[in-house]
């Protein structure tokens, strides 16, 4: 995430929203095929069993999509315009006129595409907010917003990111810690997406229901915790230490804490009460054990409905 926000070919792509008045603060006028787009991409997600709670709180009209023959990254997303541009290797046999549908996307390309339309939801959050100030914000937002100042103002980063063992402390600026949060939670909800779709490929499997596939994914939570793989990344405001680093990436004592992770799978992804309480508890053994920085005491918000 730049602020224009944009992830290596490995991870990025799309759009997110909120529950308010849908059209507050928005620009009026968007393509007729934005909304046909979101429309059909909501379709193909729900008949494929992917997530789509949050993707139901987004107006169809919120985002506008491109495509372009991009090089170095999948896609570009444009805060503040709303704006999504995807390689045109994405679209329907390659004319850039619409997204290909989910069906023929491999599972990489999904959660890459699942990481950028969660940065697209808390866009909409925030531009929902920042129209309408005298109302309260969305929880999701208002927890996030705790989150920012009190786990990601300071943080623990890898300068070289070869050797995940050697840390430095870092204090980060307020678009630092943002991006920071935004990134770390964005990569968690692709790493959720892009396992569900290992596990659970077929009609008749699902790791919401308990069973084989649900235990080896919890399975892999945990090992994903442990081994410190649930964590993202900024790139730093100073010039001079973008010269030596354009993207700053957390240590394993940064990643993602229990706390945003139920936030993220009960009230963002929608996860079912048993799947939750197992993912929960994966999360238990690691965070009692280590002593972090940025520690966060308040509590979760209040189940979220959208």
């Amino acid at each position: 995430m730049v602020y224009v926000l944009r992830r290596v070919a490995a991870m990025a792509l799309l759009v997110g929203g909120l529950l308010l008045a849908p059209n507050v603060g928005l620009p009026e006028e968007r393509p007729a095929s934005a909304g046909r787009m979101w429309t059909q991409l909501l379709g193909e997600a729900h008949q494929l069993g992917l997530p789509v709670k949050f993707l139901n709180a987004v107006p169809p009209s919120f985002v506008q999509f491109e495509f372009d023959d991009l090089r170095t990254y999948a896609a570009e997303y444009h805060l503040g315009e709303h704006r999504m541009v995807l390689n045109r290797a994405l679209s329907f046999n390659g004319a850039g006129a619409t997204l290909r549908p989910l069906g023929r996307l491999t599972h990489v390309e999904i959660e890459t595409l699942y990481h950028e339309l969660f940065h697209a939801y808390v866009d909409y959050l925030v531009t929902v907010a920042q129209a309408s100030a005298a109302v309260s914000p969305d929880p999701v937002l208002a927890f996030a917003k705790a989150q920012q100042d009190c786990r990601y103002g300071s943080v623990l980063i890898t300068p070289v990111v070869q050797r995940k063992g050697e840390t430095e402390e870092r204090f980060l600026s307020e678009r630092e810690s943002w991006e920071a949060l935004n990134e770390t939670w964005a990569v968690f909800v692709g790493w959720m997406v892009w396992n569900q779709l290992e596990l659970a490929p077929g009609a008749g499997q699902s790791i919401q229901r308990p069973g084989k596939s649900q235990s080896e994914w919890v399975r892999r939570l945990r090992v994903a915790d442990r081994e410190g793989a649930l964590r993202g990344y900024y790139e730093p405001e100073s010039p001079d230490e973008r010269v030596v680093a354009h993207k700053r990436y957390l240590a394993a004592a940064s990643r993602l804490s229990s706390q945003e992770a139920a936030v993220l799978m009960r009230d963002v992804m929608g996860v079912s009460p048993g799947l939750f309480a197992r993912a929960i508890d994966a999360f238990s053994g690691s965070w009692q054990k280590e002593d972090r920085p940025g520690q966060c005491r308040s509590n979760p918000p209040a189940r979220v409905t959208h």
